[in-house]
């Protein structure tokens, strides 16, 4: 197996050429096996609508952000809170939290998420991230791995962070960006939903997944200042930017 050093340069190079979350979740995927865990989660929260990449379950995801559990999540609360990485879970651990919280953890396990380890990182104006990796696995233990790798797994999550924020358009203070440039894929995405085309419709007309479509909307939503991604619309093409 290659060192540490060599799987984290690897992932330096690769995620310098991801260019959307499709691509910079295929890059966190492969280093996150490498360093012996299944999966993966970047979770952006701030004043505005929560943004993740992840390789973690689809039923999963949906099912966490329509529950809300992202006010319940004992790792996000306790993300907001610590600055130092942390693990969590894991065989033989005491409960966490209330009744609530145990049961959330007990839902997140059906689901392959049985424990890992989390980098809080602090985005802005009251905003936060987390980077995340975690493992199903009974036999995998966190803080084992932790100390193998404690700090490329810091940087790993903080070169993410700055990635996404920066490359892909994210606001990295959480402040909405009126007025700014829209990228060409937004516009693709925004010409097309002014044409009726749903998120799966576009996603098949431009090759790529229906999430990068949402995440491109939504980022076309932040800079224009709008409520909804039809009012989105609407300005956009009142700017005549969809023509």
């Amino acid at each position: 197996m290659n060192s540490i050093e060599d799987i984290f340069q690897e992932f330096v190079d690769a995620i310098q050429t991801a260019n959307d979350p499709d691509a910079c979740e295929r890059v966190a995927t492969r280093l996150t096996e490498r360093l012996g865990f299944q999966r993966f989660a970047y979770l952006r929260l701030t004043s505005d609508t929560p943004m993740l990449i992840s390789s973690y379950p689809n039923s999963w995801t949906s099912r966490y952000f329509r529950l809300g559990y992202q006010q319940l999540d004992p790792v996000v609360r306790r993300a907001r809170l610590e600055h130092a990485l942390f693990s969590w879970g894991g065989e033989g651990a005491a409960p966490i939290g209330n009744r609530e919280q145990r049961r959330f953890f007990d839902e997140a396990r059906s689901f392959g998420i049985r424990s890992g380890i989390t980098v809080p990182i602090r985005a802005g104006f009251g905003g936060m991230a987390a980077f995340t990796l975690a493992t199903g696995d009974r036999e995998v233990h966190p803080e084992r791995l932790v100390a193998q790798s404690k700090d490329v797994v810091q940087l790993v999550a903080l070169y993410f962070h700055t990635h996404v924020a920066v490359r892909l358009d994210l606001p990295a203070t959480g402040q909405q960006q009126v007025g700014s440039d829209l990228t060409q894929r937004e516009r693709q995405c925004l010409a097309w939903t002014a044409q009726g085309k749903t998120v799966a419709d576009i996603a098949v007309l431009i090759g790529v997944s229906p999430r990068t479509v949402a995440f491109h909307l939504e980022n076309a939503r932040r800079k224009l200042g709008a409520a909804s991604i039809a009012q989105c619309v609407a300005e956009a093409m009142r700017r005549g930017l969809l023509s």
